[in-house]
């Protein structure tokens, strides 16, 4: 790995590498190796809001818009709110069909975040507009999108193609050269660059990108068909690969019982390293998800640990709402037989 931040000319001239804001090699290596799984050129940028943001300010113009994809990562629709001081807007579409006309750019998600919707990638490719799809969750084993008819692929390669929770990096696969050109010319002038410390941990995790999805794929889908049969479960949403999944229990009292409850799985943020982890998405999307809405990145761990770890959740979380409601042959609003912990509606506080 090459930590250098400048490089030497040679015999007057400048040569592959001068600053690191513009490109490094262990950058350069790091892109070889992602752009070959993608198919295209791929640049590394700072983070995957970092990669987002690029996209929109150097590709688009004041007064453009974007078709956004109903239910994506909810930082997108925040860093676009950002932007649109700029000029640029958006509007979200139902990407099961097609994206609607007069748009400038169409941005897909493949799976969407929380909500594992898949995109219509046949109706997206004939739109005359540029189409970006964020295939974060899918990562390029299960979905290659420059294949689909694509002009771009976003990864927060923070996630499953680092893998390890310690690199925050964002990429941007390219299908048409000039569109790369004017990406790298960007970021090398407004400075959203990947330092080569994170370049190589990347490079790490793509290294066992393969071995980790197999297990981590192979231990959701089981994680799914149980949480399917549980009687505490309402829905469950899983695009049939992957290690991410969502699902509902009855309302944001009880996400947070079982969010708490949980031992091996910790409850944190983020999705797609070796460790699994939960969250109520409720707490940052607010009203745009179900209350009850489970957000669950599968890890490495023994799958039957983990099953053991959610069912003794959920069970807690069912234990909790049955103490709560009243006894029989009692008065539900008499207030010497109500539970404390009710409001007056009879239901649980959602804090």
């Amino acid at each position: 790995m090459d930590r250098s931040t400048t490089w030497p000319f040679a015999d007057g001239q400048p040569g592959e590498f001068t600053y690191a804001r513009y490109s490094s090699p262990t950058m350069v290596e790091a892109e070889r190796r992602l752009g070959g799984l993608d198919g295209g050129t791929a640049l590394l940028f700072a983070s995957g809001m970092a990669a987002s943001t690029s996209i929109v300010l150097a590709l688009l113009s004041s007064g453009q818009t974007i078709a956004l994809a109903e239910g994506a990562y909810y930082g997108t629709s925040v860093m676009l709110d950002e932007l649109a001081q700029w000029g640029v807007h958006y509007v979200e579409f139902d990407q099961t069909g097609a994206p609607p006309a007069g748009v400038d750019l169409v941005w897909l998600e493949a799976p969407s975040n929380p909500f594992l919707t898949m995109p219509d990638f046949d109706a997206a490719a004939v739109h005359p507009a540029r189409v970006v799809c964020d295939a974060t969750a899918a990562t390029p084993l299960n979905v290659r999108p420059l294949e689909l008819g694509c002009d771009l692929v976003l990864h927060s390669a923070t996630k499953f193609l680092a893998g390890h929770d310690d690199a925050l990096v964002g990429a941007v696969v390219c299908k048409r050269a000039e569109d790369a050109t004017r990406l790298l010319e960007f970021r090398s002038r407004t400075g959203p660059v990947a330092s080569a410390d994170t370049a190589w941990m990347l490079l790490r995790g793509l290294s066992t990108l393969e071995v980790r999805m197999a297990r981590q794929t192979e231990s959701a889908a089981e994680i799914v068909e149980r949480l399917r049969a549980h009687p505490a479960v309402e829905t469950v949403r899983y695009p049939g690969f992957g290690a991410l999944l969502s699902f509902d229990v009855a309302d944001a009292a009880a996400a947070r019982r079982v969010e708490t409850a949980t031992r091996t799985i910790v409850n944190m943020t983020s999705l797609g390293g070796v460790t699994s982890r939960i969250e109520a998405r409720a707490r940052w999307e607010g009203a745009r998800v179900p209350g009850g809405l489970l957000r669950l990145s599968v890890g490495l761990e023994d799958s039957s640990e983990l099953w053991a770890d959610l069912e003794h959740a959920l069970a807690h979380s069912a234990d909790a709402t049955q103490s709560q409601r009243p006894r029989s042959g009692r008065l539900q609003g008499s207030p010497r037989n109500r539970n404390p912990r009710e409001s007056d509606s009879g239901s649980a506080p959602s804090s």
